[in-house]
């Protein structure tokens, strides 16, 4: 105060926390502090009995801070074991399949052993060659193919984009319906393909690959031209193979006869491929395929989606690799195997929801699907029925639906 006199400056009245320290002898540093701490003098002593439960109550503190730091220490030493497990166990499936596997493709890719790794799943590393084996080139399409579909396409873009005539156009086999499914749609469902990798959308890396694929395969195919859902597939190949490599690969496999019907939009045969589904819903589902009839939810509301992109849009994008990975292997079969996993893994949510909360539970999958459950849930679901594989059964309902112009029921009963 003498001090701050000389200064010229007043001096402050003490705060009342001020007042309250000078009072006590001690402050407390923490919860144990305030434990094991003598009470103030100004103060009764604690009991003997008070101090000796405060004293257990601290030992009982210090054991159970002991197990939580000793139970994350073995989560984080468990999580490093698995990490090192699955790098290893990633890196001998590398040199098993570049050593063993690929330089014997055509005697070795049916194997058991081959199957079994399969199921597995193709390491990031191979699985674009493998892919490109597995799915192959029944339609001979070329590099120099794929070059020569891909000016064409950039010549329907410059023309389009100068205005050229619609005649110009016809004369060129383009409607104006070619137009836009080259130019807008296409333009538009890149920008919403993986947004959240930001490697598809205008200025990522991988735009104009996209681009160039989906342009090239209009010209390559105009009597399909452009579909919503190809630019997510496209997208998974370009993420594993060069550009001309994943257009082969695109080509090809819109060329099977499961997503031809889809992507041409043929309802009758569309209607063909729910029909034998529901066969299988049934022997593996049928209490889940008996809550969707009462409550009049057809597969198209949820398998469409599933198929037209190959579930690279509805699951986990590494999921939907794996996926893939069988699809390659076992053909369309297996993607009305994976519906059916799906459903058999959420069988007792979705028997306790009515029609929308299961078209909207179907229509946008929890995003942290395990791989390890969902193909678990897979591999439970048998594709037999009374002995007729899914093959066997698509052909004869597609043979009774062209007899009789509509499904069989004779399937089921």
């Amino acid at each position: 105060m003498e001090y701050e006199d000389k200064a010229g400056r007043p001096s402050k009245p003490p705060s009342p926390k001020q007042n309250v320290r000078k009072n006590l002898d001690f402050e407390p540093l923490s919860t144990t502090a305030l434990i094991l701490e003598d009470r103030p003098a100004n103060l009764p002593a604690k009991p003997a009995e008070e101090a000796q439960k405060h004293r257990q109550q601290y030992e009982e503190m210090v054991v159970q801070a002991k197990k939580r730091e000793l139970k994350e220490a073995q989560r984080r030493r468990r999580q490093l074991e698995e990490r090192c497990r699955l790098e290893e166990s990633i890196g001998n499936a590398v040199l098993t399949w570049n050593n063993e596997i690929l330089p014997n493709w055509e005697t070795m890719w049916c194997s058991r052993k081959v199957r079994d790794l399969w199921w597995q799943g193709i390491p990031p590393s191979v699985r674009g060659k493998v892919w490109s084996l597995a799915i192959g080139n029944e339609l001979n399409i070329t590099h120099e193919l794929f070059d020569i579909c891909l000016a064409r396409a950039k010549e329907r873009w410059r023309s389009f984009s100068t205005g050229g005539s619609e005649a110009e156009n016809e004369d060129a086999g383009f409607s104006a319906a070619d137009r836009e499914a080259s130019l807008e749609l296409i333009k538009l469902d890149i920008s919403r393909t993986f947004p959240n990798l930001c490697i598809f959308q205008q200025g990522g890396p991988y735009h104009d690959m996209l681009h160039s694929i989906l342009g090239a395969y209009t010209c390559y195919r105009p009597d399909v031209g452009y579909v919503q859902g190809m630019s997510f597939i496209a997208a998974v190949l370009i993420l594993n193979l060069d550009t001309a490599d994943a257009f082969i690969a695109f080509s090809n496999l819109l060329n099977k006869p499961c997503q031809m019907a889809f992507f041409r939009v043929d309802h009758g045969l569309m209607l063909t491929y729910f029909a034998a589904f529901e066969v299988f819903f049934e022997e593996n589902l049928p209490k889940l395929f008996a809550h969707f009839k009462k409550n009049n939810l057809t597969p198209d509301i949820y398998l469409i989606d599933w198929i037209f992109t190959l579930y690279s849009k509805s699951l986990p994008l590494d999921l939907a690799c794996r996926i893939w990975d069988v699809f390659c292997r076992d053909g369309e079969g297996f993607l009305f195997r994976t519906a059916l996993g799906i459903l058999k893994l959420f069988e007792d949510i979705l028997t306790k929801m009515d029609f929308i909360h299961i078209a909207q539970f179907l229509t946008r999958l929890p995003d942290d699907l395990p791989a390890e459950e969902v193909f678990a849930s897979i591999a439970t679901i048998q594709m037999q029925s009374r002995n007729r594989k899914w093959a066997q059964v698509l052909t004869a309902l597609q043979k009774d639906s062209r007899d009789t112009e509509k499904g069989s029921p004779s399937l089921r009963h």
